[in-house]
């Protein structure tokens, strides 16, 4: 049986109650992430060195201002990926499908700092053809387990409803369920004059676990690609500036068709290792983070 026609099973159906929203209030690294609920972008990614990083962050700095909330070094990012038993989101990004999408818990912040009452962003990030599109909202942390691990989903109307009632089908219709976390540091740098769509993106030390997904569990995690790499992500919403593709060739950053998730996937031996993955990303032992 094909890993597509073992999707077919009808999952259990869960009982739904109402869940009181706390509301809050974005703060600090939140606030980068509140500004957009609803978006399409075109994305291009890169591997990078890291002793490149400074050589890149100063090229960047010509012509772009960093993040008001993004610090020298980064901020933390940490998101846990759901998907089906036999990882249905995985399969559809490694066979490369026109249409695919996935579904996440994204926390900014030190997650050891995360409590019932912080904020998180519940996310769908979705790709159609080569523009990515995402549809996300914030919750409580508690708010959000009890909606993603326990099918409660929340109080929400008007704009929202559409959005709460379309995760809790794919929660519903395909049995989600907590698959892996991934992690990093990033810095973030935005468009200015005219390049006010641009964004670039340098994320450090990427690394995952594929258990105790607590975002403050305390839990350790490993690199799923090699420290000495990091991940730059150059987002438009049209085109991209020529002068940044110059910039790319000139440093030689390598363009990677790469997920982190799928990464974090096949670092912990829940799927085997694409074919198609860059040869930079292959390494025997995937050591673990480093406080």
């Amino acid at each position: 049986m094909g890993v597509f026609d073992r999707f077919a099973r009808r999952s259990q159906e869960h009982p739904r109650h109402s869940y009181e929203d706390v509301p809050t209030q974005p703060t600090g690294y939140q606030q980068t992430a509140s500004r957009l609920h609803a978006f399409n972008r075109y994305e291009i990614k890169y591997l990078l060195d890291e002793f490149k990083v400074p050589q890149l962050r100063e090229a960047l700095g010509e012509h772009m201002s960093a993040d008001p909330y993004s610090p020298h070094g980064g901020y933390p990012v940490t998101s846990l990926y759901y998907d089906t038993p036999d990882l249905r989101f995985y399969w559809e990004k490694i066979e490369g499908l026109r249409f695919r999408r996935k579904l996440r818990m994204r926390l900014y912040g030190d997650p050891s700092d995360c409590t019932d009452e912080t904020p998180v962003q519940i996310e769908i990030k979705q790709r159609v053809n080569r523009v990515t599109q995402k549809r996300r909202m914030a919750l409580p942390y508690a708010t959000a387990r009890a909606w993603l691990d326990h099918r409660e989903p929340p109080q929400s109307s008007g704009t929202e409803r559409a959005f709460v009632d379309e995760v809790s089908t794919l929660i519903g219709n395909l049995d989600l369920r907590p698959i892996v976390t991934t992690g990093y540091l990033r810095e973030a740098f935005v468009g200015r004059d005219a390049d006010l769509g641009l964004r670039v993106t340098i994320d450090h030390r990427v690394h995952g676990r594929d258990r105790d997904f607590g975002f403050a569990s305390g839990a350790q995690n490993r690199f799923i690609i090699p420290p000495r790499l990091a991940i730059v992500e150059i987002k438009a919403n049209e085109r991209v500036p020529y002068w940044v593709t110059d910039l790319a060739a000139r440093i030689d950053m390598s363009v990677v068709r790469i997920s982190k998730y799928c990464q974090s996937v096949q670092a912990f031996e829940l799927a085997p290792r694409s074919r198609h993955g860059a040869p930079e990303l292959s390494f025997d032992e995937f050591p673990s983070v480093s406080s």
